[in-house]
């Protein structure tokens, strides 16, 4: 069984904000230093020859002696400080598998880097023997009291628990509960799905494409109008920051966060669209990182491509619907009616696809979104009642 998360608002007061602050603190040291002896470990092999390990025994065993003798660390409660040691270990694995072996771990590209206090917000992981639910309020261990707005029932009892502040100063609580499957009636029905950046996702059903919203582009001179608030107002290096600038700090954070939210409530909408309508999902397993290095790097981080994909994944996953991931290799330049592959890569000005095999014509996109489905294992037929030309063909060979 998976799980889900559930997220609420929390109020807090200023005598928990005090503690919750007190306590990232404690926590943000405990991650500085798990970020210095991981490089110590790293630059004293390199230079001895040697292999010796910084793994969270060795790390446990340092913030168990750092408690000991220091008494401001050991004022806080120990289930976030561990849980530190294990988010640390699980960036660092991370980071290795993505970079390893190109550049010495200090200066590698992802690495755990040491967290700053104006610049990192705070997060704090509490396990089921560090919180509890009483009265309708959250307690944390180390008499941490917050009230919960509670906008949903929370469907079981939850396991852990992450309470952050965002880049407003909002603080929410993030509990981590059984996944519940919900199913949904059955509707014969089947869609592919491709993403791109004229259209964030075209699907083999017309009534179903996902039109780039352009919630970014559209509050575009907003975002550059604080931009340039934000830096005109930029004190100097070892200068206290004035009002004014907390105060565009603020209304960029606000209006980030909005074009954040519309984003997001646009992708969960289609989502839920596409799960209620269809059976089986064939999704393109399309990875978007390499677009941040093209001329549609701003488009396609205004079209979400990722969080998309997550949210559709999700939701099938919530609703016991077929959810399938599809290579995106050669999507562009197969047929979806005879198999048939193109010589050469279609540019990405040519929007209708013409096989050179079965002479069948359609748009570049559709022509992607009804592969998904034949590589998927799904039948065709599903996705507007019809069987595609050639199928009959292509099973009696």
């Amino acid at each position: 069984m998976g799980h889900a998360r559930y997220t609420y608002r929390l109020r807090v007061s200023s005598t928990a904000r005090a503690a919750l602050v007190a306590e990232w603190d404690r926590c943000r040291w405990v991650w500085n230093e798990c970020v210095a002896k991981s490089r110590a470990v790293h630059l004293h092999n390199k230079a001895t020859g040697q292999k010796a390990t910084c793994g969270p025994a060795q790390l446990d065993r340092m913030l168990t002696e750092a408690r000991v003798r220091t008494p401001w660390l050991r004022a806080g409660s120990s289930v976030p400080q561990q849980q530190v040691i294990r988010d640390f270990g699980r960036s660092r694995a991370k980071a290795h598998k993505d970079v390893r072996g190109r550049l010495p771990m200090a200066r590698r590209a992802g690495m755990p880097k040491h967290k700053r206090k104006r610049e990192a917000l705070a997060s704090l992981n509490y396990t089921k023997r560090g919180f509890r639910l009483k009265d309708g309020c959250l307690r944390l261990a180390g008499g941490i009291v917050v009230a919960v707005v509670w906008s949903r029932e929370l469907p079981a009892e939850p396991s852990s628990v992450r309470v952050y502040q965002d880049s407003l100063g909002h603080w929410y609580a993030s509990f981590v509960v059984p996944a519940r499957v919900e199913p949904l009636p059955e509707t014969g029905r089947v869609v592919g799905v491709d993403w791109g950046v004229r259209a964030t996702a075209t699907t083999t059903s017309d009534d179903h494409d996902l039109a780039h919203a352009g919630h970014g582009r559209k509050a575009q001179a907003k975002l550059c109008r604080y931009d340039r608030m934000v830096a005109r107002r930029r004190p100097k290096k070892g200068r206290p920051a004035s009002k004014g600038y907390c105060e565009a700090k603020r209304l960029r954070a606000k209006s980030y966060k909005k074009v954040a939210r519309q984003r997001e409530d646009t992708g969960r909408k289609w989502a839920k669209k596409i799960v209620l309508d269809h059976d089986a999902v064939a999704v393109e397993d399309f990875r978007p990182k390499f677009l941040s290095r093209t001329t549609m790097a701003r488009k396609a981080a205004d079209a979400v491509i990722g969080a998309t994909k997550t949210a559709l994944i999700e939701m099938g996953r919530k609703h016991g619907r077929d959810i399938r991931l599809v290579h995106p290799a050669y999507t562009t330049m197969d047929c979806a009616h005879c198999d048939a592959r193109a010589k050469h890569a279609l540019p990405l000005g040519e929007r209708t696809y013409t096989c050179t095999t079965c002479k069948t014509s359609s748009p570049r996109d559709k022509n992607s979104a009804r592969v998904m489905l034949v590589r998927a294992g799904l039948n065709p037929a599903g996705a507007d009642g019809a069987r595609p030309p050639g199928a009959l063909l292509q099973k009696a060979a």
